[in-house]
């Protein structure tokens, strides 16, 4: 089982990050992380990242009864698609769901993100599908995105936005912002004439590099 050292700063420094880059407005999205006990920090809901604390961050367990919530602070709505992901992938320690601009341009119209840019393999194991659509909160979502996520680093949730995985938050935080640049990139090709494809076995090999890395991160 993949955990997070001093998993509720990770948690913390993550959100705000992802504030900072434009990822989410306002409170939307939730990032969340996998203690050595196996129970996961989680980020609340309705509660600002410009402002949020360690104090505000809650402790559930693996199904998601809540352990430790300030002040009656709540989990974030999309508990259920974190849990799924961790119950589904054994070797990830964080997940991340935001909404990007470009990469949910894709969600909405259910089209998937190829790994047209060099080396986008190595780091998400190929292209980003979008996972079928689901209403927001439902168990389905998690359970259509992990069918999604199988051999990826990230998902497009229908008519939604995006979750990554990998082995801590900051890791994560760097596939989401990857695939959101690799999205505008892909949109922007399109209006050239559309991205050229980089050949099979390349990135067959660069999803084997991820699919090492997943198992050995660093």
């Amino acid at each position: 089982m993949r955990f997070v050292a001093d998993p509720e700063n990770a948690v913390l420094a993550a959100a705000k990050d992802m504030l900072r880059r434009g990822l989410v407005e306002g409170t939307a999205g939730n990032i969340s992380a996998r203690r050595k006990d196996g129970n996961i920090v989680i980020t609340p809901s309705s509660v600002d990242y410009s402002a949020m604390t360690l104090d505000d961050l809650v402790l559930v367990d693996p199904d998601g009864g809540v352990l430790a919530a300030k002040d009656g602070r709540s989990p974030s709505t999309e508990m259920a698609l974190h849990l799924a992901c961790y119950r589904a992938f054994d070797d990830i320690g964080s997940v991340i769901h935001s909404h990007p601009v470009w990469a949910t341009m894709f969600a909405v119209a259910h089209q998937p993100i190829p790994p047209a840019v060099d080396e986008f393999a190595v780091y998400c194991g190929g292209d980003i599908r979008c996972a079928d659509y689901a209403a927001s909160g439902t168990p389905e979502v998690g359970h259509n995105a992990v069918k999604a996520l199988e051999g990826r680093a990230a998902a497009l949730i229908a008519n939604h936005g995006l979750v990554a995985v990998g082995p801590r938050p900051d890791k994560v935080l760097h596939v989401t912002a990857l695939v959101e640049r690799t999205a505008q990139i892909v949109w922007g090709a399109r209006a050239l004439g559309g991205p050229v494809p980089i050949p099979d076995e390349v990135n067959t090999n660069f999803a084997a590099v991820y699919g090492y890395l997943r198992q050995n991160p660093m």
